[in-house]
């Protein structure tokens, strides 16, 4: 079957890797190339967050997070295991998506919290990943185009729209809005452990091989893409009352993405287009889990019901 995937974000490029793998012949269109999109910008830690149904998130992100698993032992995939910690202003039952995790360990937790939990996730090396990505694309038959649609595009037995904060227009759904997402990279200073602060603002400390991604924030409905030196210097002061060693960090950049957020991912197939966007905050935590469904979707006989 001839498959167009419109958008070269993960979802995009990950939808499209899976049905190549399933046989299919795929061309993927996207006005932004991998390394130009949304997906670029972030930090990349496993988590389902800001992400809808819960039940379906749940089973998304546990096949994703196996499927990381599997990637760590990947050379040149950008994919590494890592331990860290989560901490709360008051204590917490166990979060609702613990089954996705194979271990979860309430600790101790650092002065000034009132709870926290430590486990291993997958951290993802956002362009390390996309090239990594996109070279599977290439290598197993499919192309990758720079093209600006004014539409979902028609011809191929099946589109998959993968289009992001763009289904806002492509797929004429303002229900999907974005929550702008700002972090500043720092400089790497020994750091293996990654952080989240969940008793206030959304505050993350995630390492990397050669930075560390310091974030966030979530401002829905905000459009800009300009860095702000106010939410970067209270991400800072955030990020190193939880973690004091980042004072001798160097700033390398500052970074801003707009998550495609709406009230649920939508995952469905609408005759002969098959809808893959509102993923919020969590665009790779459920990207296998998704793309799955999609190349599932694909094969399906749009008539059943």
């Amino acid at each position: 079957m001839r498959v167009t995937v419109v958008g070269a974000g993960v979802m995009g490029l990950t939808c499209a890797v899976r049905l190549l793998e399933d046989g299919h012949r795929v061309d993927l269109l996207a006005r932004d190339l991998p390394l130009e999109t949304t997906s670029a910008t972030a930090a990349a830690i496993w988590y389902p967050y800001h992400a809808f149904p819960f039940d379906r998130v749940l089973a998304w992100s546990a096949r994703s997070y196996d499927v990381f698993a599997e990637l760590a032992g990947v050379d040149g995939a950008g994919v590494t295991m890592r331990s860290g910690i989560e901490v709360f202003a008051a204590p917490q039952d166990e979060p609702w998506w613990r089954s996705a995790v194979p271990a979860l360990d309430h600790v101790a937790p650092p002065g000034g919290y009132g709870d926290a939990w430590t486990f291993e996730a997958p951290v993802v090396e956002m362009p390390v990943y996309l090239s990594w990505l996109a070279s599977r694309v290439e290598e197993l038959g499919g192309t990758i185009t720079r093209l600006n649609l004014s539409s979902l595009p028609l011809g191929p037995d099946v589109v998959v729209n993968c289009a992001g904060i763009g289904a806002r227009l492509l797929a004429a759904d303002a229900s999907v809005g974005p929550v702008r997402g700002q972090v500043v990279h720092l400089s790497q200073i020994g750091l293996e452990q990654w952080f989240l602060d969940s008793s206030a603002d959304l505050t993350y400390v995630v390492p990397r091989s050669h930075d560390i991604v310091v974030g966030g924030t979530e401002q829905a409905g905000e459009w800009s893409r300009t860095p702000s030196p106010d939410d970067a210097e209270a991400m800072l002061a955030r990020a190193r009352r939880l973690v004091p060693e980042l004072t001798a960090a160097t700033v390398l950049r500052h970074r801003v993405g707009l998550r495609p957020a709406r009230p649920q991912v939508r995952v469905e197939r609408a005759r002969d287009v098959v809808h893959c966007y509102g993923h919020g905050g969590a665009g790779v935590t459920l990207s296998w889990g998704t793309a799955d469904e999609v190349v599932t979707l694909v094969s399906a006989d749009p008539n059943v019901r």
